[in-house]
């Protein structure tokens, strides 16, 4: 089995401290399109989509950016 990653608790613990240019920063270099789909996840499941409209946005961004096969990012 793979180890599971941390990422999205970290971020979404981060998120809640109210730091949200780290958080930001962070989303920027997300490891792949599964850990921030799981902060979104996180993110709908503590009921704070909307709160920050720049992060919902950071995110949505990054997905398309990662999505895209020219712009992968080995691991």
């Amino acid at each position: 089995m793979a180890k599971q990653s941390d990422w999205a608790a970290r971020m979404l613990a981060v998120i809640r401290t109210g730091n949200i240019a780290a958080a930001k920063a962070q989303i920027k270099v997300a490891p792949s399109v599964k850990e921030l789909r799981q902060l979104q996840a996180a993110l709908e499941k503590a009921q704070l989509v909307g709160r920050w409209r720049d992060l919902d946005l950071a995110i949505e961004e990054n997905l398309a950016l990662l999505a895209a096969p020219r712009l992968h990012r080995s691991p």
